[in-house]
This record gives C-alpha cells, structure tokens and sequence, in this order.
C-alpha cells in the first residue's frame, strides 16, 4: 500500500515536496516512481528512482525537481521547486518490482500504486 501526501495550493515560483509511504518490508528493492495526471490529459512520468538509487526526470520538470528515498522509513520523496501553473495535476507515486528491470519512465513497470494528491499552482 501507497500513501502519498504532501499536495496543496501554492503559487507559481513556490516549493512543495511530496511523500509517499510505502507499507511492507521490502521497499528497498522497489522501484519508486511519481506520475502525474492533469485535468483532460493521459497520466505523465515525473521522476522515479532505481532500487539502486538512479534518477531520472521528465524533462518538464528536470532541474526544478529532486526525488530522494529513504529505506529506513519506507518512503519517497519528491522536491519540487519553481513550480508552474501547468503542474497543476493530481501526483501519484508507484512501486515496482522487487528488483524490477523495466524502465523508470514506463507505468508498465510499476505494479503498486497510491491514492494521488492534488497539487493545484495559481499564476
């Protein structure tokens, strides 16, 4: 189980950092990505990190972005900073694996997946 937190109501230029919590004892050999999905549109790929700690970002958001994991406490993390108005978008995080080889961008790869939290960015 999934549980993302961290959404909320900012203005463009503002910092939100999303969480996700994962339950189980296996986390760390999971994938652990962030999707997204505006209104109207397809979900969409934002940042993901390997079980072996690789990062990759979609280009909208990559260098306003950090993901970051912590095995300890069974969570992810996504920082986001500068946000835009077309951030808006429900955020959902997803697991895959254990010890997955998909690709980090594919949601085919993830086979768990949060609730979403809304992050609404006002111009």
């Amino acid at each position: 189980q999934l549980q993302a937190s961290g959404g909320g109501l900012v203005q463009a230029g503002d910092s939100l950092r999303l969480s996700c919590v994962a339950s189980g004892r296996t986390f760390s050999s999971y994938h652990m990505g962030w999707f997204r999905q505006a209104p109207g549109k397809e979900r969409e790929f934002v940042a993901a990190i390997s079980w072996s700690t690789s990062k990759v970002y979609a280009d909208s958001v990559k260098g306003r972005s950090t993901i970051s994991r912590n095995n300890a406490k069974n969570t992810v993390y996504v920082q986001m900073n500068s946000l835009k108005p077309e951030d808006t978008a429900v955020y959902y995080c997803a697991a895959g694996g254990p010890y997955s080889s998909g690709s980090l961008r594919s949601s085919d790869t993830y086979n768990y997946w949060g609730q979403g939290t809304l992050v609404t960015v006002s111009s």
